[in-house]
């Protein structure tokens, strides 16, 4: 059986995720207590007792949303006996994912992957004043149609594809009115539902430009190694080894649109039979079974999640 890993993204969080697995596992402990010191602050402390909304913060969730996968990770490694190289095939995740694929993987360290998602967030949230910029699901349509609904609304403004979902939800990003202007089409259109998201920020979409240049030169200060299965990266939808690709890809996902369903589809075509998503919530596991329903997927966040997976090994 061929399996990948899958690495959740922004949105997953939740106070509270992760701490199980602290209380139980000295493994997930240390990755916490890694990412503390790290950040020189202790961002296990939001993750376990919040509040919310400084968790939801973009520089706060997208490393917690990281330490919680590398948490889980590390109790499947250490207690369990999992092997990334030996036990699966690809790793991938959805845009802040694919640094927990890459930490993963062995490409990045732990220590590293957590500094640059706390300046990627803080990159992203400051590359464009607030309310200047918006993000909108549409629901019921394709890729084909949001393409199109994108450049009709755009009229000189910046809108595009920011997240190519799964079939029937695709998310829209740019300036405010040119968002705005988008779901009143999609309505025309009789696409059967368009609705704006509660995001801080436009991302996947040009008007991310300042952040890629700051994560362009973070990251090639940043230490990379050979991961030790590929990589399936968001911009290009296909598997990557080379750590100096890999490192472009990064640079080019904070503008560049989430392929993730054409992801899912390239893992099913190279044999892929069953995804782990690693870390919290099923957002992933949902959107692969709208993808491609024959791919068993199995969530581990909570000691209970890798029980049942102890027993499906």
């Amino acid at each position: 059986m061929k399996k990948a890993l899958i690495f959740p993204g922004q949105g997953s969080q939740t106070v509270g995720q992760g701490k199980e697995l602290a209380e139980h596992f000295a493994a997930a402990r240390a990755v916490f207590e890694e990412v503390d010191n790290a950040l020189s602050e202790k961002l296990s402390a939001i993750i376990f007792n919040g509040p919310q909304e400084t968790l939801t913060l973009t520089e706060n969730a997208q490393p917690a949303i990281m330490a919680t996968s590398m948490a889980a990770l590390a109790v499947m490694q250490k207690e369990f006996g999992f092997d990334v190289a030996k036990h699966s095939a690809f790793v991938a995740g959805h845009s802040l994912g694919e640094y927990s694929a890459l930490c993963a993987a062995g490409a990045l360290s732990l220590t590293d992957t957590a500094r640059l998602l706390r300046l990627r967030g803080q990159a992203m949230q400051k590359a464009v004043p607030a309310g200047m910029g918006a993000m909108a699901a549409l629901l019921g349509a394709d890729i084909a149609q949001a393409n199109a609904i994108a450049q009709e609304a755009a009229q000189g403004e910046i809108c595009c594809v920011a997240n190519d979902n799964a079939p029937g939800q695709v998310v829209i990003s740019g300036t405010r009115a040119a968002v705005e202007r988008a779901i009143a089409i999609a309505k025309e259109k009789g696409i059967k539902r368009a609705l704006m998201l509660d995001v801080s920020a436009p991302f996947h979409c040009p008007l991310m430009a300042p952040a890629s240049g700051i994560m362009a030169q973070a990251l090639s200060a940043a230490t990379f190694g050979a991961p030790c299965v590929p990589v399936v990266a968001n911009v290009t939808a296909s598997s990557e080894s080379d750590p100096r690709k890999l490192r472009e890809l990064l640079v080019d996902q904070v503008t560049g649109m989430v392929r993730w369903r054409e992801s899912i589809h390239y893992m099913k075509a190279q044999g892929v039979t069953r995804a782990l998503e690693i870390g919290a919530g099923k957002v992933l596991s949902g959107l692969v079974k709208r993808i491609e329903p024959e791919i068993e997927c199995l969530n581990i966040g909570s000691p209970a999640d890798l029980e049942a997976f102890a027993k499906v090994e």
